[in-house]
């Protein structure tokens, strides 16, 4: 199919797959996804080799409170989940994962919400 037909949304799963391809949660490693709308950013840690989600948190509830340094808006509140995911995968017993990005490029909020989990304490 010629790509200028394609739609963002339909790129991005493409995208999603490639890494999908190659990116696999196991018991050891469960894999960091994310996924970012308009408004706010989701993120789940995830066993792949069970298929259960271990960890799960929304930046609406989770994203609000804490010092993102200079960071600002959108931005802000996706460090601040990552360091949040990271609280909650030390006590669900998880330290090393694999990071999903989710077919979104790394820079700007998915880049953040990395650094934030990284800062954290997680290991990827």
């Amino acid at each position: 199919m010629n790509r200028s037909k394609l739609t963002r949304i339909e790129l991005r799963a493409r995208r999603h797959a490639r890494v999908r391809a190659k990116v696999n949660g196991t018991s050891e490693r469960p894999r960091l996804a994310v996924h970012k709308s308009l408004t706010s950013m989701y993120a789940q840690i995830i066993d792949d080799s069970q298929k259960k989600t271990l960890v799960g948190l929304h930046s609406k509830n989770h994203g609000k409170d804490g010092d993102a340094g200079e960071r600002k808006g959108k931005v802000a509140t996706s460090f601040l989940l990552g360091l949040a995911i990271a609280k909650k995968a030390k006590e669900a017993g998880v330290s090393t994962v694999v990071f999903d990005r989710g077919g979104y490029p790394y820079h700007g909020r998915v880049k953040a919400f990395a650094e934030g989990a990284r800062e954290g304490g997680l290991i990827f």
